[in-house]
């Protein structure tokens, strides 16, 4: 049996004939909690990386599957990007837009 004391950092247990007591320094606690909660986040982020993996194969889309063409809604106007050019680029607006 061990008796911790974390206000002295000692750590007493019996011995074969006497009382084994175990002292450190705040810094080596400190260090040693810092080096544990890293540890710990470690762990967490390495079984969240795993889940996100199982998440992403599996929603992940077909590369050979065809995306489709973009085709303008009904209610559309076409204007011309600019008038002077010879290009004919134009540009499709909705015309059931809000004013907002």
């Amino acid at each position: 049996m061990a008796v911790p004391n974390y206000t002295y950092l000692k750590l007493k247990m019996l011995g074969p004939g006497e009382v084994i007591t175990i002292d450190t320094s705040f810094q080596h606690a400190y260090e040693y909690e810092v080096e544990c909660c890293d540890h710990a986040t470690a762990i967490i982020a390495s079984r969240e990386l795993t889940t996100i993996r199982k998440e992403v194969t599996e929603e992940a889309p077909d590369p050979k599957q065809s995306a489709g063409s973009f085709e303008p809604v009904e209610s559309a106007k076409e204007i011309l990007i600019d008038p002077s050019s010879l290009e004919g680029k134009v540009v499709h607006i909705g015309t059931t837009l809000s004013s907002k």
